[in-house]
This record gives C-alpha cells, sequence and structure tokens, in this order.
C-alpha cells in the first residue's frame, strides 16, 4: 500500500498522515513514513523524540555528491540522473515505536538557484520507496500543487487529498486533482478534515465532485493538543480514531486490498 498525502497548506494533511500512520503501525504493518514536505513537521506528528534534530536527505551533500557524481553549486554539470538509493531506507531511516520514518526535505526550486543533482536523488529516492519497498508507505507531501508536476507521487496507489470547509481549500483540491490526473496518478480521492456538522460533510461532498469522498475527521481540540505537546495522536480522541479507522478501511477496499 503506498499513500500519499496532499493538499493547501494548514488543512491539516500532517495530522491526517500522522494518524494514519499511527493506524497502519497499530494494526501490526509495517510502515515507512515519508516526510516530502519542505516544512517537515511529521516527525513531531508521530511523537518522535528530539525530532527538529534530524537531518534531511537534501541536507547531506556529500552523500548526494556521491550517489550523482557531481558536486555541490556545480551549476550546468553532467550528473547520474539514475544514482543508487537502494540502501538509504535502511540506512538512514529513524526509528520510534515500530515505525520508520525519512525526512527528505523540500525538492529545490529552480528560482532559487538549485542544485538539480539534489532534486535528481530525492525524485530517485521517492520512486524507489513507492515501487521497491514491500512496507505499507505513507508520504505527506509538499503543500499546494506545484510539486505534483514533477512526478514524483505517479506510483502511489493512491493520493489522498485533504480539504477543510472552505472555499480556498476545496479550490486547491480541484487544482491538486488537475495535475494528478496529468502526470498519471489514476485513484485520487477527498477526505474532509476538521469537520464540525454533517452540514459540512454535505458541502464538502457536493463541492468537491466528481472528487470522492473518503470520509470526514472531526475538529478536535484532543487531536490539536496531542499535536501541539509531540504526543501520540492515537491517545487523543477516540471520535477521531474510528473515523480515522473507517477512512483505512476505505482505502484498502478503493484499493483493493
Amino acid at each position: 500500500m503506498k499513500l500519499a498525502i496532499a493538499g493547501k497548506g494548514g488543512v491539516g494533511k500532517t495530522t491526517i498522515a500522522a494518524l494514519l500512520v499511527n493506524l497502519f503501525q497499530h494494526n501490526d504493518c509495517t510502515v515507512l513514513a515519508i516526510d516530502a514536505d519542505p516544512v517537515a513537521n511529521l516527525a513531531a506528528s508521530l511523537g518522535f523524540p528530539r525530532a527538529q534534530t534530524i537531518v534531511p536527505i537534501i541536507e547531506m551533500k556529500e552523500l548526494i555528491e556521491e550517489r550523482t557524481g557531481t558536486k555541490a553549486g556545480d551549476i550546468g554539470a553532467y550528473f547520474n540522473l539514475n544514482p543508487h538509493v537502494a540502501d538509504i531506507p535502511d540506512k538512514y531511516a529513524v526509528c520510534h515505536n515500530g515505525i520508520k520514518l525519512i525526512v527528505m526535505g523540500g525538492f529545490r526550486s529552480v528560482a532559487s538557484g538549485c542544485f538539480c543533482a539534489e532534486n535528481a536523488f530525492l525524485k530517485a529516492l521517492l520512486s524507489h520507496l513507492l515501487v521497491k519497498r514491500d512496507e505499507v508507505v505513507i508520504v505527506d507531501m509538499e503543500a499546494g500543487v506545484e510539486h505534483l508536476s514533477r512526478g514524483t507521487a505517479v506510483a502511489v496507489d493512491m493520493l489522498l487529498v485533504i480539504v477543510n470547509p472552505g472555499k480556498r481549500s476545496i479550490d486547491t483540491a480541484h487544482k491538486i486533482n488537475e495535475v494528478a490526473k496529468s502526470v498519471g496518478i489514476k485513484r485520487i480521492q477527498g477526505i474532509g478534515n476538521r469537520v464540525s456538522s454533517k452540514e459540512d460533510e454535505e458541502l464538502i461532498t457536493a463541492a468537491m465532485a466528481p472528487i470522492e469522498m473518503l470520509g470526514f475527521v472531526s475538529d478536535s481540540q484532543l487531536v490539536r493538543e496531542a499535536d501541539i505537546k509531540g504526543k501520540p495522536l492515537l491517545n487523543g480522541d477516540e471520535k477521531i480514531i474510528k473515523e480515522i479507522e473507517a477512512i483505512k478501511l476505505n482505502i484498502k477496499v478503493v484499493c483493493g486490498r
């Protein structure tokens, strides 16, 4: 099972990613969590100790130079577009409570004067994780739309788009849907987060069409507090856990698993 989670910034995609990671792991699955967001918060949401000290793969300059065959800062230099990455998960993943996590860091933008070998390395690594690994892989993607155009998530079984009750997050979801389809992602489903009523659910369902909704997660003060304090989210709101369990079952049905 390979899942990528996307959405507008601030909709709670990292919280949903952490809840799904915890629930799959709690149900005796081997889970590899991938934080591919430049604003890397998944480790903290999963309760990893000293989360802020985890070094993202994108910052491991010597490793990237060794594997791509070029030096950082060599603009326009030739480099290996298919670097060896098979050993990276076992060597560089950090573990906590049975969950393996890789913090990738964000792809460099051209506008920032990117070192393109870094992007090639991250793309090769993410492709390997989505195609070659046997674990449940859950990827917390960068917020917004632009990153999907790189085709980094094409191999996922499902792209989960997180939305809140509100026009801006739903508009972003439709843009994500368009870009995802254009790069070949076949299964794109929605999850409503921080909903307060059945009316919220009905409004989101209507506004998200033709994107089908997998389920809804209620607004929860307990989850927010657990997230802020870095406590395991599954120790929070029982109602939320049941909602995420229902979403997990729907994911398995849609994916035929």
